[in-house]
């Protein structure tokens, strides 16, 4: 947010169209409680552990790799909700998500 000029308050700045931008996402803060991963850190280790190639691996790098697969998940979800929406349906179907075959 910008401040007034002179003010020292905050105001939402315009887009090129003349109305309010939509609020940039905020980075989740470090409130106790908070939670930086959606899914479960020992099911992510579990699954990585099942892959014989894997001799070691770091709390770093499966936090890294749940967060990965939520940005995989959530992205893939958008994509088939916009692909709905186009068809103008509200639940989501196989097709929706590309080709999977």
């Amino acid at each position: 947010m910008a401040a007034a000029a002179g003010s020292g308050t905050p105001r939402e700045e315009e887009g090129p169209s003349g109305e309010a931008a939509a609020p940039q996402p905020q980075a989740p803060t470090s409130a106790p409680g908070a939670r930086l991963s959606r899914l479960p850190l020992a099911r992510v280790k579990a699954l990585v552990k099942a892959d014989p190639d894997v001799t070691l691996a770091g709390q770093e790098a499966i936090f890294i790799l749940a967060r990965a697969a939520e940005l995989f998940v959530e992205t893939i979800a958008k994509d088939a909700y916009c692909c709905a929406q186009q068809g103008k349906r509200k639940t989501l179907q196989r097709r929706d998500l590309g080709t999977l075959d």
